[in-house]
């Protein structure tokens, strides 16, 4: 009787019965549910193992261990390795406030294998970089200085102040503020002296300069040409004749007793025979320098801008410098203004400063009067000259209008 009750049938007992039956019809979900939860912590698990990595907690692991089988798994592990660093060194880069930072100590990069400078320890306290990888942050934050790989060569009173300070908005673009002229007054003192006066600049930056003269000096495009033969140039042209107007206004502004305009242009007014001897007259005939620069460098190297549409239309003229340097046009209509007492347009916002800026008091000057019949002659002069540059450079700046 006791091995009856203690072993009977559900049957016998339908309360039990229905009891296991309710376990049973359980069963099924429950597995799912675990199914899910397991699903989910791994889930759980592989985030906070990606975000272990990112925070760079992880950088330990190498690409292919001893442990990974060779093939797929081994060439996935090395993939996932570099991606993560890199998203790592992203990160930080962005984190990293550049500007502040000052002479550091040194630390080797295990994973670059390289030494690096640290960051200082005021950026360390603040937490903008965390102080077990700092050492990584320096070489991209700070910079180095590099030759330029874009020079403005050109013209003397074509718009190159202005070119070079509309480009300068750009934040992948560093350049020097005054004129170097190291190509043609300072050449001897050597590339390492000409690097020097470049600013540090970070990877994908553009490190230029302007030295106006170098377009009409004879020895430089070897020069630059034996500096590096992928230099991108650009040329500001303008109006020879009102260029040649511009110049000699800004001499007499420094020496008002200089010979008028009308007798410096002509060798002998009476036979009307124009001195080209004269450098504002020289420096227009663009044909001629034009020609000594494509013994060195191809056409499509050079870049012309127009002085004029540089002052109507300055972010047509700065989207074609962008597209020739290879940037993104960032610079665009949204950062001028024209300015109607100077006539010509200013930034809203100049590079590092929130208020506008226009070029100085030097910049449009107002030019003297010039006898009507010498300013034909120099046009009659200079036309046979336009329309080779025109043919040379394959665009019509209008100069005869």
């Amino acid at each position: 009787m006791r091995a009856q009750h203690g072993c009977g049938s559900s049957s016998d007992h339908p309360g039990t019965g229905m009891a296991f039956s309710r376990i049973r019809k359980l069963d099924a979900p429950s597995r799912g549910i675990f199914r899910r939860a397991a699903v989910m912590l791994g889930s759980l698990l592989a985030s906070l193992f990606l975000l272990h990595c990112l925070t760079d907690r992880c950088c330990t692991i190498t690409p292919a261990s001893a442990s990974a089988s060779p093939g797929q798994a081994s060439s996935s592990s090395g993939r996932l390795f570099e991606d993560l660093r890199s998203l790592r060194t992203k990160r930080l880069v962005y984190e990293w406030t550049p500007g502040s930072a000052r002479s550091s100590p040194v630390l080797a990069d295990p994973l670059a294998g390289e030494s690096l400078l640290l960051p200082p320890p005021d950026l360390v306290a603040s937490r903008k970089v965390s102080p077990r990888f700092a050492g990584k942050l320096s070489p991209l934050g700070e910079g180095s200085k590099k030759l330029p790989q874009a020079l403005i060569i050109g013209v003397k009173k074509g718009g190159t102040r202005a070119l070079l300070e509309f480009l300068r908005v750009h934040p992948d673009i560093r350049a020097v503020g005054a004129e170097p002229h190291f190509f043609d007054r300072n050449y001897e003192n050597g590339l390492e002296w000409y690097r020097e006066l470049m600013p540090k600049t970070l990877e994908g930056q553009i490190t230029m300069e302007k030295t106006p003269s170098y377009f009409v000096t004879r020895e430089v495009p070897a020069r630059i040409s034996a500096m590096s033969r992928d230099t991108k140039l650009i040329v500001v042209v303008r109006d020879p004749v009102t260029r040649a107007i511009s110049d000699y206004t800004q001499t007499l502004s420094k020496k008002p007793d200089i010979p008028s305009f009308e007798s410096l242009t002509f060798k002998n007014r009476t036979t009307g025979l124009i001195d080209t001897s004269w450098s504002a007259i020289q420096i227009g005939i663009y044909a001629k320098h034009l020609d000594n620069w494509l013994q060195y460098f191809p056409m499509g190297q050079i870049l012309f801008v127009s002085g004029e549409r540089l002052i109507s239309d300055p972010a047509g003229e700065l989207g074609r410098v962008q597209d020739f340097l290879g940037l993104k046009r960032i610079i665009t209509d949204k950062h001028f203004y024209f300015n109607q007492t100077k006539g010509f347009p200013c930034l809203k916002k100049a590079e590092g400063s929130s208020k506008p800026h226009c070029l100085g008091k030097t910049k449009g000057r107002t030019h003297p009067n010039i006898d009507p019949e010498v300013v034909q002659r120099l046009r009659d002069f200079y036309r046979p000259f336009n329309m080779k540059f025109y043919q040379m450079t394959g665009r019509f700046f209008g100069w005869e209008d």
